[in-house]
């Protein structure tokens, strides 16, 4: 029972300051002060200088003394998230500041101002900080704050302190990724939906949604520094070289940076994996135009990689921003396997390994981290240009990556120092987040950050490899490419460039209609251009004001925001006749 005072009776909140000498504890922890709480709380809330586009975390709120002067001076943009771990703490802030309250009596007045644009306040029970983190994108939506600070007006937060400090940083970290990936949409968001409609015309010739490894040993590549030792005594295990994929009993998945290093060790292996919307990975694949290599692309992934090597191309997709465009490609079944945005090639292969085998999954070379002298494996590109820069003059030390800002020492997971950036740690933090503790996760040792999941040695490594049903496992699963009927495979790849045609022509044809009205060739009905335009999501999505907004975009009569819709729409009919184009080419071979 909260014991308010020695009688242990309930006071009503605005009699508290009259029963002076009494203070309200609970849990052995003093709440609120004896000498006056609510003028105590006032003067606190006085004196917080309350920013824009902040969310002010308040804990453990009590009764919400100092609430009312907050929200008097709370700018329009801003918001308060008061919440409480306790149930019983939780039922009285109910009482106290819900919406029947008489404590925040003015708050539907302050709320329907009109420069108001979110809700004033929220009050929420902790559970864990990621429910908390879903509760502020229900309630205010995305890329609305741009800061978390924290009021503390009660002593209440001293009964949970490590929650509400993980709370704290866990909602801080969140509003740093929506900004970042909204930041990456507006300088991307236009080139990934380019490389999507390029890329429509190669999945009607792709072989399935996705390979099928069964529950063979899956070993995942990535290209950061212990790549080269794992390769170095995973080839000693095997006998000086590492067998070709139909003689070895597992399976080796690598993200495309990987390549130059693994042709150098002799190895070939059975998936190769492509994200890079951008140019810079296409120096991996010199040398090996025409191999034989099985590649899994994104749909958003440069056009150009898919078309070098020649092994069987499986698509996937990355659901980089919430799109009407998307979710036709998906309700018309053209839409392969998805995964959420993770940003990082090493991710989507661990992720794509775990997808396609049951069975245990070993990673190597994915780091996140580097030394002074290197930041990636031998015969890497970045490694080849910094190495091929060397001169009398320059040393090998590479102080431009090594000692640039924010680059700090780590511990690594064999106990010794390396080097990362918050780039980096961002992405070993997302990668325990989506994968830590998985039973069939393992990690070879190395001079990379610990990952999340458990650590072993290269021959641990190798015996787990081996032992995973052997080489029979290996035959007995599923051929790549062989989940639909031969029979049936070449009528089927058939109509589904059918089917993308189709879907090509009814996207130009809404383009069309678009551009015609924006130029006054037809009237433009607001009603129906705001239709159109929620379809053609994919032309403004990547705008400033849009990107990560949910959706949203500038009403119709912003003569702005049309003028740049009508700048897109010719670059995207261009891209959607040349779709058509080959796909017409594909239908007639």
């Amino acid at each position: 029972m909260i014991h308010f005072f020695p009688s242990g009776e309930y006071i009503n909140p605005k009699e508290i300051p009259a029963r002076r000498g009494f203070s309200v504890s609970y849990l052995g922890k003093t709440l609120l002060s004896k000498i006056d709480p609510v003028a105590q709380a006032e003067r606190l809330a006085a004196g917080i200088d309350l920013k824009e586009s902040a969310l002010f975390l308040c804990p453990s709120p009590l009764y919400g003394y100092g609430l009312p002067i907050l929200l008097e001076k709370l700018p329009a943009n801003s918001a308060i998230l008061c919440v409480e771990a306790d149930e019983k703490l939780f039922e009285l802030s109910q009482k106290a500041i819900g919406p029947d309250a008489e404590l925040l009596g003015a708050l539907p007045i302050i709320e329907n101002k009109e420069e108001r644009k979110t809700k004033a306040i929220a009050l929420v029970q902790a559970k864990t900080a990621e429910k908390i983190c879903a509760f502020v994108r229900d309630v205010w939506g995305e890329r609305v704050f741009r800061r978390v600070e924290v009021i503390r007006l009660t002593g209440g937060w001293q009964l949970y302190p490590e929650l509400y400090d993980n709370i704290e940083t866990t909602l801080r970290r969140e509003i740093a990724v929506e900004w970042s990936n909204a930041m990456t949409l507006i300088r991307l968001g236009r080139l990934y939906s380019k490389n999507l409609i390029s890329n429509l015309a190669c999945l009607g010739s792709a072989d399935t949604d996705e390979p099928d490894w069964s529950s063979a040993a899956v070993l995942a590549l990535g290209a950061g520094l212990s790549l080269d030792p794992i390769l170095s005594e995973l080839s000693g295990l095997c006998g000086g070289k590492i067998p070709e994929p139909e003689k070895r009993p597992f399976k080796i998945i690598c993200v495309d940076t990987c390549l130059p290093c693994l042709a150098d060790w002799g190895v070939r292996p059975d998936l190769v994996v492509f994200l890079e919307s951008q140019h810079w990975n296409l120096r991996c694949l010199i040398g090996l135009q025409g191999r034989e290599i099985d590649a899994a692309i994104d749909l958003s992934a440069l056009p150009a990689s898919t078309r070098v090597l020649k092994g069987k191309r499986y698509f996937f997709a990355t659901v980089w921003t919430k799109l009407a465009f998307l979710s036709r490609l998906k309700e018309s079944g053209l839409l392969p396997e998805t995964f959420p945005p993770m940003g990082s090639v090493g991710l989507n292969t661990v992720a794509l390994a775990l997808k396609i085998s049951a069975g245990p999954v070993i990673t190597g070379g994915i780091d996140f981290a580097f030394s002074m002298d290197a930041s990636h494996a031998r015969s890497t590109p970045r490694r080849c240009d910094f190495e091929s820069r060397q001169t009398r003059f320059r040393s090998l030390i590479d102080t431009d990556n090594g000692l640039r800002d924010g680059t700090c020492t780590a511990v690594s997971k064999t106990g010794e120092q390396t080097r990362t950036n918050p780039a980096m740690r961002k992405y070993r933090d997302l990668f325990e987040q989506e994968f830590g503790g998985n039973p069939r996760l393992f990690d070879i040792s190395g001079p990379g950050l610990p990952l999340g999941v458990k650590t072993v040695s290269a021959k641990e490594a190798f015996a787990i490899l081996n032992s995973s049903g052997g080489l029979q496992a290996a035959k007995k699963s599923a051929p790549v490419g062989t989940k639909k009927v031969q029979a049936c495979e070449s009528k089927s790849k058939c109509e589904s460039k059918s089917k993308i045609a189709a879907f090509a022509e009814r996207e130009a044809d809404t383009l069309e209609e678009i551009k015609k009205m924006l130029s006054g060739a037809v009237a433009a009905e607001p009603d129906k251009l705001e239709a159109l335009l929620y379809t053609a999501d994919y032309l403004w999505a990547h705008f400033p004001e849009c990107a990560g907004a949910g959706g949203k975009h500038p009403p119709v009569t912003d003569l702005s925001f049309l003028k740049r819709i009508r700048a897109e729409i010719d670059p995207f009919l261009k891209l959607w006749e040349i779709t058509l184009k080959e796909l017409e080419e594909l239908l007639k071979s």
